[in-house]
């Protein structure tokens, strides 16, 4: 009988389930293929690095990703720990230091007893046993990886590609025309914003038309995640688009002319100490020179010095619906589970979630324990839902979002209506009025969502304790 949990990949993913299976007593034996081989996309030789962006998103916990982090947190996340211990200032986002992020992954797992770190390239999915497996390979699996998993699974490997955002030293930027503002936030805030008036914000958008970018080799296909598209990409969509994305000025006010400009680039601390900053949401698959010249027409940002330039990679992911078991096994080779971005899901905190869920699953299956799946009232239920629900001809992969999440019971909607409440407040009633009405502000329809999804949470875990 095995003793020991095998993990392919050492991102987040496999990382958050090595630490899962260890605290429940389950030997983990963690391979990656750095430093001894790099992807396309990656430099640093520690686990868990953090390609794309530095953020991972709202840490409010009556949004969607914000109630997932918090649910992850109630399950003692590896991940969830050492960003809160390197976090930058974000505003209402949780971004981290990404050395000092992948550095305290790194330690935590190299100093508990019971993991095995293996510097060493797998290249294939190893033959059925009684060892659970976890593949957490991530968007950038080896070809070779992939091709075994296709042979495994009978089907054709899907990819689309993500892009990444520069980042630009803090120390070239012009802050006499540049602001601090984060969004909606009263003070200065923790971005800085490069405004744009209506004549700069055309011209910029003409360079973007005009900018060459880098050619697909011949056997890619454009398949982008809706929720990360290149800039480009979007102005292809229309002049206005940037304006209303990742542009979008609402809310960031001026504090010199008390008014919000006609358009505004946003740049987010990439380390505490301020010196490099991410510009957000401007993935992009330009050229680096392209990038270099078309990036310096923004304000503020003409003398601009990059430490990293924008690129694309692809994301390789497998069509859950109909390959995936709720707790994350093969359906072919239930010994075999898949995490992370592998399994259909997009962004860091959701590919660590399924991480999370993966080592649980995989410590129950080693120890003869029945496997569990959350409720779909919870965040990380509601992903697995979309996982494996979802209609296999259109799937795509998703970020969390409550629209993932089952209708909330108007039980749940009479309790937190009534629960430690005046009734005759004229406030509680004109609540029940909007309620009734179904015109509850988004805020109210976080917050229940969130009560009830930790309700479940906390109800699952002591059925399933110790789980």
């Amino acid at each position: 009988m095995s003793k020991h949990i095998e993990i392919i990949g050492g991102g987040l993913a496999g990382c958050e389930a090595a630490w899962q299976a260890a605290r429940r007593g389950c030997a983990v034996r963690l391979y990656d293929m750095k430093p001894h081989r790099f992807s396309p996309a990656h430099s640093s030789p520690l686990l868990a690095e953090m390609v794309c962006s530095n953020s991972l998103r709202s840490d409010a916990q009556h949004s969607a990703v914000g109630l997932l982090k918090e649910e992850m947190r109630r399950l003692d996340s590896l991940i969830m720990m050492v960003a809160t211990e390197t976090a930058v200032p974000a505003g209402k986002a949780l971004a981290v230091n990404r050395e000092h992020f992948s550095q305290g992954i790194t330690e935590h797992l190299e100093q508990h007893p019971l993991i095995e770190i293996v510097r060493q390239e797998q290249t294939a999915i190893p033959a059925p046993t009684d060892t659970p497996i976890i593949l957490a390979t991530g968007p950038l699996t080896s070809d070779s990886m992939t091709e075994s998993l296709v042979q495994l699974t009978g089907r054709e490997r899907l990819a689309f590609y993500d892009a990444i955002a520069p980042i630009v030293h803090a120390e070239s930027l012009d802050m006499g025309i540049i602001y601090l503002k984060s969004r909606y936030d009263e003070g200065p805030g923790d971005y800085l914003n490069c405004p744009m008036n209506k004549e700069e914000y055309l011209a910029f958008i003409q360079a973007l038309k005009g900018a060459d970018t880098v050619p697909l080799k011949a056997f890619e296909e454009v398949k982008y995640f809706e929720g990360c598209l290149p800039i480009e990409v979007m102005v292809a969509r229309g002049d206005n688009t940037l304006r209303f994305g990742p542009m979008k000025p609402v809310g960031l006010d001026d504090p010199r002319t008390g008014r919000y400009p006609y358009a505004v680039v946003q740049l987010r601390k990439e380390n505490r100490q301020g010196s490099l900053y991410n510009m957000v949401g401007f993935q992009t698959k330009l050229t680096y020179p392209e990038q270099q010249r078309i990036f310096r027409l923004i304000p503020g940002m003409d003398q601009a010095d990059f430490a990293r330039l924008g690129s694309i990679h692809r994301n390789t992911f497998v069509c859950a619906p109909e390959l995936l078991e709720p707790t994350l096994q093969l359906k072919s080779r239930p010994d075999l589970f898949l995490a992370g971005q592998l399994s259909g899901v997009e962004g860091y905190v959701e590919s660590t979630a399924m991480g999370l869920l993966a080592g649980i699953n995989a410590s129950r299956m080693l120890r003869g324990r029945p496997l569990v799946v959350p409720p779909p009232e919870t965040a990380l239920g509601a992903l697995i839902t979309h996982l494996t629900q979802s209609d296999p001809k259109h799937f795509q992969p998703s970020n969390v979002t409550f629209g993932l999440f089952p209708d909330i019971p108007e039980r749940a909607l009479e309790e937190n209506a009534s629960h430690g409440t005046d009734q005759t407040d004229p406030q509680h009633q004109q609540y029940q009025r909007n309620r009734k009405k179904n015109k509850l502000s988004k805020a109210q329809r976080g917050e229940l969502r969130s009560n009830t999804a930790l309700e479940a949470l906390a109800l699952w875990q002591s059925i399933h304790k110790p789980l």
